[in-house]
């Protein structure tokens, strides 16, 4: 299959990335199509991100484990600056 969805770790790592992200109000819900904020929905995706990393710790390549580490990072920072705000 041409199309076929690439199934490895930083697929696993976009697809939190992305609900975190969503629930941080930075894309679109595609259900809705609406943005919203709800932090304790993108601490939970952050938290499992955080969990990824710990439990992969060892077992990933230097490429995946950089990527982890930048989403993550990105992720906290968006978090952190939406915290910060009081919003």
């Amino acid at each position: 299959m041409q199309n076929e969805m690439k199934r490895d770790i930083k697929s696993i790592i976009l697809l939190l990335a992305t609900q975190g992200m969503i629930n941080l109000g930075e894309i679109k819900d595609p259900l809705s199509n609406e943005t919203k904020l709800n932090l304790e929905g993108a601490e939970v995706f952050i938290e499992l991100l955080e969990e990824l990393e710990v439990k992969t710790r060892g077992n990933l390549t230097d490429e995946e484990e950089g990527f982890m580490t930048d989403i993550l990072s990105n992720i906290k920072k968006v978090y952190n600056k939406k915290c910060d705000a009081g919003i």
